[in-house]
């Protein structure tokens, strides 16, 4: 199974990204808000954290291997958990990522059922089953950061900002502090830094001494 593509990337289109990986070229399917992030890092390196599923009906006798691509494992993990809605699917939950995975979670979470209605392909009905089954869920979705230097960061595949976020509020939830407590307490340190934290226990650490 491919779980994740660094190489070239040579196309972009408005549904797919094409990376070279010599002697292959790989085509993977990505989300709107991906190929924005994606817009000027043509012809530079990049990494994609890949789903493979297949598409086409067995009944008809045509599947056709397919990837999906994201730039955080993040990304990829929330774009699993919307799959896993009754009326939503792959196709769907694609075409519905048009903003970005933290701005979608929010809304979830606050059971916005207007704001999840005007994504393509949600209507009002599928909002309120997707509010219904993931609205406990979303915490570290919705605790994603957005920084001004996050897409070139992911694309030359660096440490990723989204993935350290939610590695660290696992930890302080193991630690014993609550949901609110962890996310006001990562929030209060990323707003007042421009430092970029390359794994969890940086940031707890940071995190900590900014609690003294």
């Amino acid at each position: 199974m491919i779980v994740k593509i660094t190489g070239k990337l040579v196309a972009l289109f408005n549904e797919r990204a094409v990376i070279e990986c010599p002697p292959f070229e790989y085509e993977t399917l990505i989300p709107e808000f991906t190929r924005r992030q994606l817009q000027s890092e043509l012809q530079k390196t990049i990494s994609l954290y890949t789903i493979e599923y297949i598409d086409g009906n067995p009944n008809q006798g045509r599947m056709t291997p397919r990837l999906l691509g994201f730039l955080s494992e993040v990304e990829r993990e929330f774009f699993e958990i919307f799959c896993s809605v009754d009326g939503v699917g792959t196709k769907k939950a694609l075409r519905a990522m048009v903003r970005p995975v933290r701005e979608i979670a929010s809304a979830i979470e606050e059971q916005d059922v207007k704001v999840l209605s005007q994504l393509p392909g949600i209507g009002p009905a599928t909002a309120e089953r997707v509010v219904a089954k993931l609205r406990r869920k979303m915490s570290k979705f919705a605790l994603m950061v957005a920084r001004p230097d996050d897409a070139a960061l992911v694309a030359s595949g660096g440490a990723q900002t989204s993935d350290v976020v939610a590695e660290t509020f696992e930890a302080l939830l193991a630690l014993g502090h609550g949901e609110a407590e962890a996310r006001r307490m990562i929030d209060a340190v990323l707003e007042n830094t421009k430092k970029k934290f390359k794994d969890s226990s940086e940031l707890i650490q940071a995190i900590y001494m900014n609690n003294r």
